[in-house]
């Protein structure tokens, strides 16, 4: 369970820009956007400690780690992962793996209204996209004395990598879209009928990382840091191209 003490720190390095938040179990406290393409461990560990310092935390008092694991970008994937391994190894920090696009979906919670449902559009190359569909219900009001509902987003298809506009056919109508990936599909978008969200909403939010990992964290869902491993869905592509040129190797050689 999650300790009413957590000092909680969360990272989304799936995407295209990146973000870091901290929070408690409370909600989040303070995030910062990262440089677009962050590519190295070195680049976001100044942002985690500036963000650390705003409340006065000592490096050493993170008590858990939420990452988005994926699918998404192969590199920023493999950052978090270590970055979250070396702090559950050197100061004893749990992990919470939160799947990228139940973060993601969360972003939809921010449009007003929110949508029926909305699925995700992020690029994964060869005309495909890893994507996943929700359905965006009201949950039940925050206390009794209060008349505002507030919003989930419940799992329609799971994460898997398709081709976007048959991908789209088959979700709930009417359905909307948000992810970094819609400009390069965007004509397999409209022809699908889907609403696009604003752009404000289409990146992966640290915010929503931690939001998302709270509720599995409740829950006791931590994963030991020598399990954690980035969920992918297709395999990297320079594994693929290694592959493929041993193959045309051994062929020319038979």
């Amino acid at each position: 369970m999650l300790d009413s003490n957590a000092r909680i720190l969360a990272l989304e390095t799936s995407g295209q820009t990146g973000s870091v938040a901290i929070g408690t179990a409370d909600g989040v406290i303070a995030a910062e956007q990262l440089p677009v393409d962050v590519r190295h461990a070195s680049e976001l560990m100044p942002a985690v400690q500036r963000l650390i310092a705003q409340p006065g935390w000592a490096p050493d008092s993170i008590t858990d780690v939420f990452i988005s694991i994926g699918p998404g970008s192969f590199t920023g994937l493999r950052i978090a992962v270590s970055v979250a391994r070396t702090l559950a190894w050197s100061i004893g920090a749990r992990i919470v793996a939160v799947p990228t696009m139940d973060a993601l979906a969360r972003n939809a919670l921010l449009a007003d209204p929110p949508p029926a449902h909305v699925a995700m559009i992020v690029d994964a190359k060869r005309a495909q996209v890893y994507t996943a569909c929700y359905r965006i219900e009201p949950s039940a009001p925050v206390d009794a004395s209060s008349s505002s509902a507030s919003w989930r987003c419940v799992e329609v298809i799971g994460a898997c990598l398709a081709e976007p506009r048959e991908f789209l056919s088959r979700c709930p109508h009417p359905v909307s879209v948000l992810g970094e990936g819609i400009p390069r599909h965007r004509a397999a978008i409209e022809a699908a009928g889907a609403q696009i969200l604003p752009e404000s909403l289409w990146a992966g939010r640290a915010q929503a990382v931690l939001a998302a990992g709270l509720e599995k964290a409740r829950a006791g869902a931590f994963t030991p840091a020598r399990e954690l491993v980035p969920m992918y869905i297709r395999r990297p592509e320079m594994e693929e191209r290694w592959e493929a040129r041993q193959a045309a190797a051994r062929q020319a050689n038979s």
